[in-house]
């Protein structure tokens, strides 16, 4: 008698190389095992709630905060927080929070980021010289 999935129960579906599920079986235990171990970790570590996790998610509209192109689906959004009150800010993806860490949060680092875009000190300086790679 041919061995069915410990989860399912499918006898047609050929069982997974690791263990005793098929293949969808097996994917969906993983995926769930992974959100469960992410969910673990956001409250240990921020005191955030899964369900909050996602309120907030859908809140940004799905997106990172401040990009607003990474979505979180290959890699989860990171919980950012103020350093100083621990109080969480909001979901941000890992370039976009990396950029937070390296101006150390400093409002004032990120407005001349602002300006620098918008009125760039070379332009007043030497004029509008175009790149060779552009």
């Amino acid at each position: 008698m041919k061995k069915g999935c410990k989860s399912c129960g499918s006898v047609t579906r050929p069982l997974s190389p690791p263990g005793p599920r098929c293949a969808t079986c097996h994917r969906e235990r993983k995926a769930a095992l992974k959100a469960a171990s992410h969910g673990r970790w956001i409250l240990k570590t921020y005191g955030l709630a899964s369900e909050q996790y996602e309120v907030l998610y859908e809140a940004q509209g799905g997106v990172c905060y401040i990009c607003q192109r990474a979505t979180g689906k290959v890699r989860k959004l990171a919980v950012d927080h103020d350093h100083r009150s621990g109080y969480v800010r909001g979901l941000l993806c890992k370039p976009c929070n990396s950029i937070l860490a390296h101006l150390r949060d400093d409002g004032s680092a990120a407005w001349r980021v602002i300006v620098y875009l918008e009125h760039p000190p070379a332009f007043n300086v030497i004029g509008k010289v175009r790149s060779e790679g552009e």
